[in-house]
């Protein structure tokens, strides 16, 4: 399958590429970018060989998945952002990492937006959800601005996680 490339005023969501790994894992090692993730600890270059490959089979099988985010002028990803179909859940949940120089600036909220448009535009999705630790407040807001709602908390992966949601009228009326 060809994945599509989504450009925004400010970034261009592009496939993971093999490459994008070092990358990955360069970020990966700065301190506070997993902090709320189920683990913490950096992946060994090998897990985020595993990660990008993983990407291409989920395009594969669902036709949606993450892109790297590339900021206009750069020359590498900062991080990731898109949809994936969570099997625990039954449901396409919108996620997104950057490297810690790049939080604040509104890349993540400008590519959880294109990723949103994008599942609604081309899937017969009727919803879409978001996950973050409660004390997570960077994505919280991020969630929040993409017009989602809070439903419950739940327990998944060994971690307390805020389930949010955003069905396709509400977030098209919103946001396009």
């Amino acid at each position: 399958m060809t994945i599509p490339t989504l450009t925004t005023a400010r970034l261009t969501l592009r496939p993971l590429e093999a490459a994008d790994a070092v990358t990955l894992h360069r970020i990966y090692q700065t301190e506070g970018v997993l902090r709320y993730f189920p683990n913490p600890n950096p992946s060994p270059i090998e897990k985020l060989d595993r990660f990008v490959a993983g990407q291409q089979e989920h395009w594969e099988k669902f036709g949606y998945g993450n892109w790297g985010i590339l900021p206009v002028g750069q020359k590498e990803i900062i991080g990731w952002a898109g949809l994936q179909f969570l099997p625990e859940l039954n449901e396409t949940e919108i996620g997104f990492l950057l490297d810690r120089p790049f939080w604040g600036k509104g890349y993540a909220t400008e590519s959880a937006l294109a990723s949103l448009k994008y599942g609604f535009e081309n899937f017969d999705l009727d919803h879409i959800i978001a996950l973050a630790h409660s004390q997570n407040a960077a994505s919280l807001r991020v969630i929040q601005k993409c017009g989602m709602t809070t439903d419950q908390t739940l327990n998944l992966w060994g971690i307390e996680l805020i389930h949010h949601h955003v069905d396709k009228t509400t977030f098209l009326a919103l946001h396009f």
